[in-house]
């Protein structure tokens, strides 16, 4: 899923036009997004948690994926349809998405306990925030590692279903830890062709904006699967 801004994407040399607070607004933009879209998932997945509707959510089957599948066509939407969709649509489909997400995690809070949670979030944002500088600040070309993420996270994905049937704890571990060290590299790397769009966008464009969104989506996704898998590793079951 963190493959879907092509569109977007930066396809040679920076243009010199672009100003310094340009780049600055964008960048600033993407961040503050990303992270009023975490405060957002973070906020829903704590108010329910204890609630009645988290019984009903979790004990029916039909509800809880019918939200899932409503996530997927949430990100699937603005993945192909976001030329066709104005900036402010766009940005109002990331915040909805974002409260989706709240809704189906708020099932940790019901499998951990509270310190754990809290704990692996503070450590899963020091990490994502190193690896994000390092995406930044970096030299190296990461786009050549771009096709290796990708078929990582394919397999990542078809690894954890079947050890739906397997329950396999061994291959449990190996997904959990496997999982971590493919969403560290795609946060690097989405942090650079986020900076490469944000030297080429003018944020204060229609185009720019969607580029925004997609550049917060693409984060708030490394983010939130980085601590899901962190969680797995790190966390303390109740």
């Amino acid at each position: 899923m963190n493959q879907f801004n092509n569109q977007f994407q930066n396809t040679g040399a920076v243009d010199a036009s672009f100003t310094t607070e340009s780049t600055r607004r964008f960048l600033l933009n993407v961040y503050n997004w990303m992270a009023m879209g975490l405060a957002l998932t973070g906020v829903i997945a704590w108010g329910i948690s204890g609630s009645s509707f988290a019984e009903v959510l979790f004990n029916n089957s039909f509800l809880f994926f019918g939200i899932v599948i409503l996530q997927l066509g949430v990100v699937i939407g603005l993945t192909f349809a976001i030329k066709k969709m104005s900036a402010a649509v766009a940005i109002g489909a990331f915040f909805f998405y974002s409260a989706l997400t709240g809704l189906t995690m708020a099932s940790i809070f019901l499998i951990y306990t509270g310190t754990s949670i809290a704990s692996t979030f503070f450590i899963c944002a020091a990490m994502f925030g190193s690896v994000s500088v390092f995406g930044y600040v970096t030299k190296m070309d990461l786009s050549k590692f771009g096709t290796f993420f990708f078929m990582g996270l394919i397999g990542l994905i078809i690894a954890s279903v079947v050890n739906i049937f397997l329950n396999s704890p061994t291959l449990y571990w190996i997904i959990s830890y496997a999982g971590v060290l493919i969403f560290v590299g795609l946060t690097a790397y989405d942090t650079q062709r986020i900076k490469q769009m944000s030297q080429s966008m003018d944020f204060d464009t229609e185009d720019g904006k969607k580029a925004a969104v997609m550049g917060s989506l693409m984060l708030y996704l490394d983010f939130i699967n980085m601590f899901l898998f962190l969680l797995r590793i790190m966390g303390d079951r109740k």
